[in-house]
């Protein structure tokens, strides 16, 4: 099955739609209908999922989002090094005051686990949640604004690059390879070779 984990959590939570970030200005396109919340939930949902994604390649944090419950403290583990810079920033972005960002931070994360573990098999394995993460990348860059820096904050560089947002048929090809090669290889793989 599947499904847009993005979408998904974006309509369970009851936020606004997002909005695409035009790859060549790497903004999201407002207007004066733009409701004010929905720089918190255009910045934060896709924040959080593409640092979930990243937790998840590592085998550890593959295993911990299978077996971990809704107590486990995946703010601290998403952004071990950087937690409160991390919130403030997208505080910053969606210009939020008086509200507690920690609290909407969490229930995006616990919806997304909800979410992820329902569209997974009752057996799964890490290569598996691997997968499902690996399968939504795209999609999650293409509504994450540049002004936030998560590739600086998860030490990746290619979450930033403007070329992920790009869509079109030689994009979508050129995506497409990429996922191919870039497809998670447990740790058990490495040592066997």
């Amino acid at each position: 099955m599947s499904i847009n984990l993005l979408e998904t959590v974006q309509q369970n939570l009851g936020y606004p739609p997002l909005q695409k970030i035009d790859p060549n200005t790497q903004q999201m396109v407002e207007d004066a209908n733009t409701p004010a919340e929905h720089k918190f939930s255009q910045a934060a949902l896709p924040a959080i999922l593409m640092s979930l994604y990243k937790y998840v390649m590592t085998d550890a944090g593959a295993d911990e989002f299978l077996r971990g419950d809704g107590a486990t403290n995946y703010l601290g583990s998403i952004f071990p090094d950087n937690k409160k810079e991390a919130i403030e920033t997208i505080s910053a972005y969606a210009k939020q005051s008086g509200d507690d960002p920690v609290a909407k931070l969490n229930a995006i994360v616990t919806e997304t686990i909800k979410v992820v573990k329902a569209n997974l098999q009752a057996d799964a394995v890490a290569k598996d949640i691997k997968d499902f993460f690996s399968n939504q990348r795209n999609n999650i860059l293409l509504y994450l604004p540049a002004a936030l820096n998560m590739g600086e904050l998860l030490n990746d560089s290619t979450i930033d690059d403007n070329t992920n947002k790009m869509e079109g048929p030689i994009s979508s090809l050129m995506h497409s390879i990429g996922s191919a090669f870039s497809k998670p290889a447990m740790e058990e793989e490495f040592k066997k070779a």
